[in-house]
């Protein structure tokens, strides 16, 4: 008998209907709290800038920080296979009040990037977790609900800069938000402590080596990079991009970055009856096909602020689905881990952190118009990645149907 190693997926008897709705809608919960936190950094830079006496360009050192603590946190997703997933999950929620609770009493710039660098890991292990134990509750059905996952990520993200809106206007200093968002963590960590987790999928590993399954797992993380980079990069650097070119004023280019994340809000909502009906990989080829029209036309008028509007609200609505899209594609071929999903937001964090860094390197030695044309490289190499990607599956899949003899 050859010897070859099999991964095989033991099913558990299902929880009660009524056990996995609740928890589904606690991860929807922890996603908008990792939105809120996300989403509370840019807004207050300044006011944390006059708070630790230090200027805008040191301040901005907390990005990198928090990105840092992201790709290491996320290293930590094995812990959801030995521990109780919902109580960790809980775990780390509270953590993360007690983080966002330091913040506005932080008057040492030192004690800040030390307070960012651990809420980075933090927000990297419910990013990793919700993932995980949402796959692990619904199984074959998560596809379409990973998607609305992602989404809640968005109204998150929206949500802090208009609670911190609010309290501006009552005459609150801007870093008190922090506080309210603290506080708005906790309800959240209490109810995940209070239910049942879903059980870690366990695997049966036999003496053969299932070929092909860490090439597919490395051009998911690979995949990961590029897809994060290219959505953060555009994100981060398309204000600068509009106001450099003088294609609109400061208060319309903060108009356009947020039509970008909120079209990336409403593109996963739209994606979760789409993921019911069409294949991952029609999905995703779609969704790059959208992408590189929408950096196409920016490309092509360079000059039209109509142009700019149109490819950046594209952009985010054809990026939607790609990343949760991709993680139910991993389950699918993979059965994912807590392990293995660190990884592939190991990939996802680094581009996140790389990417826009590079991108400003570049910006001030070539021009602004580098943010769109880098964007569109790595949504081509994206594509080229994807095909191997799927070529490498479906040798996987059938190296699995017919085992070869010795």
């Amino acid at each position: 008998m050859s010897a070859s190693t099999t991964t095989l997926r033991i099913e558990v008897a299902p929880d009660q209907r009524a056990h996995q709705s609740a928890r589904t809608i606690a991860y929807f919960a922890a996603f908008v709290g990792l939105g809120l936190t996300t989403g509370s950094l840019g807004p207050t830079l300044s006011g944390l800038a006059t708070q630790t006496r230090v200027s805008l360009g040191t301040i901005s050192y907390l990005f990198m920080a928090r990105s840092l603590g992201y790709v290491l946190g996320s290293r930590g997703g094995k812990l959801f296979d030995r521990l109780p997933g919902n109580k960790l999950l809980g775990t780390t929620l509270v953590m993360m009040a007690g983080l966002m609770a330091l913040v506005p009493v932080s008057s040492s710039f030192r004690l800040l990037i030390i307070v960012m660098f651990v809420l980075g890991a933090a927000e990297s292990a419910v990013d990793v977790g919700s993932n995980i134990l949402l796959v692990w509750t619904l199984g074959k059905r998560v596809g379409p609900l990973l998607n609305a996952l992602h989404s809640f990520f968005g109204i998150g993200a929206l949500l802090s800069p208009a609670v911190l809106a609010v309290m501006v206007a009552y005459g609150y200093a801007g870093t008190d938000v922090y506080f309210v968002l603290a506080l708005m963590l906790l309800p959240i960590a209490v109810w995940l402590w209070r239910l049942p987790g879903p059980a870690p999928q366990a695997t049966i590993r036999t003496t053969k080596k299932i070929k092909g399954r860490s090439r597919v797992a490395f051009l998911i993380a690979l995949f990961l990079f590029l897809y994060v980079g290219a959505e953060v990069g555009f994100g981060g650097w398309i204000f600068t991009y509009a106001t450099v070119l003088k294609l609109s004023s400061a208060t319309a280019a903060a108009y356009l970055t947020s039509a970008f994340w909120a079209a990336l809000t409403v593109g996963r909502i739209l994606a979760v009856p789409v993921a019911r009906r069409f294949r991952h990989s029609s999905i995703l080829f779609v969704d790059l096909a959208g992408c590189l029209a929408s950096v196409a036309i920016i490309l092509v008028l360079p000059g039209s602020v109509g142009a700019l509007i149109s490819g950046a609200c594209g952009l985010g609505l054809f990026m939607a689905s790609i990343f949760p899209t991709l993680l139910s594609f991993a389950d699918k071929q993979l059965h994912l881990t807590g392990q293995m999903t660190g990884g592939f937001i190991t990939g996802a964090s680094l581009g996140a952190m790389l990417v826009p860094l590079v991108i400003g390197q570049l910006f001030e030695a070539i021009g602004p118009r580098i943010v769109i044309f880098f964007v569109g490289g790595l949504l081509v190499v994206m594509w080229a990645v994807m095909a191997m990607l799927y070529s490498a599956s479906q040798r996987r899949a059938q190296s699995l149907r017919c085992p070869s003899k010795k």
